[in-house]
């Protein structure tokens, strides 16, 4: 079993432009349990930019990852295969 979560950078990237089917995928993430943004995960962000551990054209994608190590979240769901879900990244 698992538990899942999101939090507000998320919803933000969500309600940005127009998707197919935007409006139920926002309806799907309102019942979501949210991860409470915290000043650590701006530093884990610093951190991974500083280190070049993620590109700064990506902090949002820093964003994501920060929020996952800091809450230890074991499986980080995402369709961004540049940055997050690249099994060729270094």
């Amino acid at each position: 079993m698992f538990d899942i979560f999101v939090f507000l950078e998320t919803i933000a990237e969500l309600n940005q432009g127009n998707y197919p089917k935007k409006q139920e995928i926002l309806e799907f993430t309102a019942h979501i349990d949210q991860l409470e943004p915290v000043p650590e995960i701006r530093e884990i962000v610093a951190f991974y930019l500083e280190h070049s551990l993620m590109p700064k054209v990506a902090k949002g994608d820093a964003v994501h990852l920060a929020y996952a190590s800091y809450y230890k979240i074991d499986f980080l769901l995402t369709w961004n295969c540049n940055h997050l879900a690249n099994a060729n990244k270094r």
